[in-house]
């Protein structure tokens, strides 16, 4: 396989994950007695440009349907921070109700209700019918279609130049990401500001955050490789901001190369040297991801027989796509874990994939009282535990994954 940008071969493994089902192909009642399409799930490194990626098996078509499951707006932290957002950024670039805000990958309106609540006139794209719509009955404008040259141009051919862009955890999932980052440079005003928000590759490597690998990300994202990739089609990154959110992320600004108007932040610099230092550049950085990815799964693993063995019961919360890596590649299934609670109503009444474990509302967890309770997206630990803390009143317990397993009492939580 060549690389996504810059076309090298690519011979450097980061990790080998086996095969799994598309993490948000949710399965429906009449599915499970129907066959699954289950696809090598492995990532390479750029040697070259930088850039790691998972290699080419499953079309974009197939892992983005109609019927897409993720709906940002159940995170009552994620839409705190996208209300922040949307104020930091109209106070930094003085946005007001002569602006335009587009955003790729609107889903539900999750951001742009903030916008929109400010009257600011705003454009969502999101190609996924499901979360188009829900956006839509937010009041918001949605484009139902994928982000590249092509439709900025015709964007932009309708009035649509946009001051601002935002790009919320989607530059990842994008399969030809110089047509998509291009389409950034055609739809800018000349003094517009394009934001993107990722998780960032060095707190995936430092924190062996594997299960966030799946056939829906293409690209695992330093900020030295999306420098390349932005120059190379139009963009000059000129600040980096370091966030909590995803496990660890950068929020990338970036201009027009052709315009130039915001001055280059010092804090760019700074974090292409902090990743130079720690070698992620270097071949011998990736070698032992494989490993430590062994180690997360062997231990869950041991974790569930030794609960099965002394007869107590394992439930999990989160119907999260890096729930279903990690589940996939450990093999966990109902035996061992015996439902996985929601709030999205679009998943529950499903299964998940690969594991075929159902997923269920809350009142599960009061009427099944479970001994333990996984939490599969551990970036939403906190949040969780808050909100499940009831499970004390049984003497439950939490259990987290990943980078390590742990387990913790309610009456311990911090």
């Amino acid at each position: 396989m060549k690389c996504r940008h810059c076309a090298q071969e690519l011979t450097l493994p980061l990790v080998d994950l086996g095969s799994a089902p598309p993490s948000n192909a949710y399965l429906n009642v009449d599915n499970l007695d129907k066959p699954e399409k289950w696809y090598p799930l492995r990532v390479m490194v750029c040697t070259d440009c930088g850039l790691v990626q998972t290699e080419d098996y499953a079309h974009f078509a197939e892992l983005f349907a109609e019927d897409y499951a993720y709906f940002s707006s159940f995170s009552s932290s994620w839409l705190a921070h996208a209300e922040r957002y949307v104020s930091d950024m109209s106070d930094r670039f003085a946005l007001n109700q002569d602006s335009m805000v587009v955003e790729v990958a609107a889903n539900d309106g999750y951001l742009l209700q903030y916008v929109k609540a400010r009257n600011i006139p705003c454009l969502g794209v999101e190609p996924t019918a499901s979360t188009a719509q829900a956006a839509r009955d937010k009041g918001i404008d949605v484009v139902e279609e994928f982000f590249g040259v092509a439709l900025a141009n015709d964007l932009v051919a309708r009035g649509y130049s946009a001051d601002l862009t935002a790009a919320n955890n989607v530059l990842a999932h994008v399969p030809d990401i110089n047509d998509f980052v291009a389409g950034f440079a055609a739809l800018l005003k000349p003094q517009g500001v394009a934001t993107f928000e990722f998780p960032h590759l060095m707190e995936l490597m430092k924190h062996t955050q594997f299960d966030t690998i799946y056939h829906e990300h293409f690209s695992y994202l330093s900020l030295t490789a999306v420098q390349r990739i932005f120059a190379a089609n139009g963009l000059t990154v000129f600040d980096v901001e370091t966030l909590s959110t995803h496990g660890g992320s950068l929020r990338v600004y970036a201009q027009r190369a052709d315009v130039g108007a915001h001055e280059l932040n010092a804090r760019v610099a700074q974090m292409l040297t902090t990743e130079e230092a720690l070698g992620m550049s270097s071949y011998e950085f990736y070698l032992d991801f494989q490993g430590r990815t062994n180690r997360i799964k062997n231990d869950l693993m041991a974790f569930l027989i030794e609960a099965q063995r002394t007869g107590k019961t394992v439930a999990a919360y989160g119907a999260a796509a890096k729930g279903n890596t990690l589940m996939n590649y450990a093999g966990v299934r109902s035996d061992l874990i015996e439902f996985v609670v929601d709030k999205n109503p679009a998943k529950q009444n499903k299964y998940m994939p690969g594991s075929r474990i159902p997923i269920v509302a809350e009142s599960y967890l009061h009427e099944k009282k479970p001994d333990y309770v996984v939490i599969l997206p551990w970036n939403l630990k906190q949040e969780v535990m808050a909100q499940l803390a009831y499970i004390g009143a049984w003497d439950g317990q939490f259990v987290v994954a990943v980078p390590e397993l742990t387990v913790t009492a309610v009456g311990t939580i911090s």
